[in-house]
């Protein structure tokens, strides 16, 4: 997902100074390889700083993940309206999930991957990952015609974009991946019709 970078890193408050490093270390190396060391050396914040904003590692994991929901969301958004019209709809999921491939910086769902590294030893991460993937639900619903399966549609496009989002970070080809997406995506949009 494309993200537009805010001012210069030095020139943020602190704490927006460590969300933001956290943001990029944890997005890209993963939660647990990113130590507070790591993160209090690439943020140029003194340790006293940093726990006066964040007094264990978990409070930083859970203001990240609601930091990172915020852009990823509003982005998400953004791009459905951006690539879709009343004709497309739901077709407007391919473009967008196409340019967040696209960024050389994507590493999957955020939220995924949280879940998957942290597991059944947080709960809150798996809570905050839980309201993130309803907040797609709703996004893509939006997409979709009203109608009283127009949820359950909403559900199962949800689960097809996780798994393609999943296929890509395994490093399988985008465009394939794509078209397999636009396939599916089309198939499922037919039948519910």
């Amino acid at each position: 997902m494309p993200i537009s970078r805010s001012p210069e890193l030095a020139e943020l408050p602190a704490r927006e100074r460590i969300l933001a490093t956290a943001h990029d270390l944890f997005y890209g190396d993963g939660i647990r390889a990113t130590g507070i060391d790591k993160l209090i050396a690439a943020s140029g914040v003194t340790k006293v700083t940093f726990y006066r904003h964040f007094p264990s590692k978990n409070d930083l994991i859970r203001s990240y993940l609601d930091y990172r929901h915020r852009l990823w969301i509003d982005w998400f958004r953004d791009a459905l309206a951006r690539h879709g019209s009343a004709r497309i709809g739901a077709m407007a999921l391919l473009p967008t999930l196409k340019e967040w491939w696209s960024d050389a910086r994507f590493r999957g769902c955020a939220f995924i991957n949280a879940s998957v590294e942290l597991g059944t030893s947080s709960a809150e991460v798996l809570e905050v990952s839980r309201v993130h993937k309803e907040e797609m639900i709703e996004a893509i619903s939006s997409t979709l015609p009203a109608g009283r399966r127009r949820r359950a549609l909403a559900q199962s496009l949800a689960l097809a974009v996780d798994g393609a989002i999943v296929h890509v970070q395994l490093g399988m080809d985008a465009e394939q991946v794509s078209s397999r997406f636009e396939q599916l995506l089309k198939a499922t949009l037919k039948t519910s019709a």
